[in-house]
């Protein structure tokens, strides 16, 4: 069964480059996918380029639904109040109201100035894969010169929010914000993680006071705090549905709950995924849902093996929820 149904509102997406070739766009159709999502460089963050972007993806027969830049989306400017703060919050905003001149209604970033933080890779199914082990983390020297408090990082998502809601708000675009990876209590290169638990994606939500802010959740993630980060990934699914909150689903599964885990196959780690699925049929989310992390298949097989494993199985579980839930 395609996903398709009316039971199905969500669209499947995965990643391409910004170049979005023909054989990129190609195989992201014939595995599945309907929709698209594109990192661009700082240079191709102007409305021509972002208008020429979405009309190649759309000839290909697909929605291009998020559009980021890592520059401004993961600016450790912005995150902890550096010289230049200003600079970058005025580059986000250009690159919003062009986002929204473009007809591109969604784009991500994240509270990590570090980005993601992981140990040295482990093995899945003797496949190399990301690994995390908390206690190596911890002992990371400062990044940034000094360690920051929780209360300094709220104080500048606040500022951010300030100032970004309202473009979004004018330019019809929403803010998808990921939790931090992997989600810990303990500050990491002397910066706490601010979305590391439910609590904290609620705070946020207060603190914008606009639906111009969404998420990007992230079931990898959740999966990986466990019941001390964000709790059941199923009520979370359902609590911030029912609130709209949710604009982008990032479908991965891992070892086990944090002090350590891998990043794993789909099938093959501590969560049922088929669960996960289910419940986002059930909850009549719209957004999209992507498959963002795999484990390394051998280099002669590596290239798009790991999106194709997983897109098929998401297919199949999608199909055993519309069997299921009579679609």
């Amino acid at each position: 069964m395609s996903a398709d149904s009316n039971l199905i509102r969500f669209k499947l997406s995965m990643p391409a480059s910004p170049e979005a070739t023909e054989s990129e766009l190609a195989f992201a159709r014939q595995l599945g996918a309907q929709a698209i999502y594109i990192w661009v460089r700082p240079e191709q963050r102007n409305y021509p380029f972002l208008r020429d972007l979405r009309a190649k993806v759309e000839d290909a027969g697909l929605e291009l639904y998020m559009v980021g830049n890592m520059d401004v989306g993961k600016s450790p400017r912005i995150h902890l109040a550096l010289p230049g703060r200003d600079d970058d919050i005025a580059a986000y905003q250009a690159f919003v109201r062009d986002l929204g001149k473009a007809g591109i209604h969604v784009t991500t970033f994240t509270w990590e100035p570090d980005q993601v933080w992981s140990s040295e890779p482990g093995e899945t199914r003797t496949a190399r894969t990301r690994r995390v082990d908390l206690d190596e983390l911890a002992k990371h020297p400062f990044t940034h010169g000094r360690e920051y408090s929780e209360e300094e990082l709220w104080d500048n998502f606040s500022y951010f929010m300030e100032r970004m809601i309202p473009v979004c708000e004018d330019a019809g675009v929403r803010l998808a914000l990921h939790p931090n990876d992997p989600p810990v209590y303990v500050p990491l290169g002397g910066v706490p993680c601010l979305i590391k638990n439910i609590d904290a994606y609620r705070k946020a939500f207060e603190i914008a006071a606009s639906p111009a802010l969404g998420m990007e959740f992230c079931v990898g993630c959740w999966l990986e705090g466990g019941d001390e980060g964000f709790g059941n990934v199923l009520e979370g699914i359902r609590e911030f549905q029912a609130d709209g909150r949710i604009l982008i689903v990032h479908f991965r599964n891992v070892s086990s709950p944090l002090p350590v885990f891998e990043e794993t196959f789909l099938d093959n780690g501590y969560f049922d995924m088929y669960q996960v699925m289910k419940t986002l049929v059930e909850s009549g989310y719209a957004g999209t849902v992507t498959y963002d992390h795999t484990p390394h298949f051998p280099p002669e097989y590596n290239r798009g093996s790991g999106q194709a494993y997983a897109m098929g199985y998401m297919q199949a579980l999608i199909a055993r929820a519309k069997a299921e839930l009579g679609g």
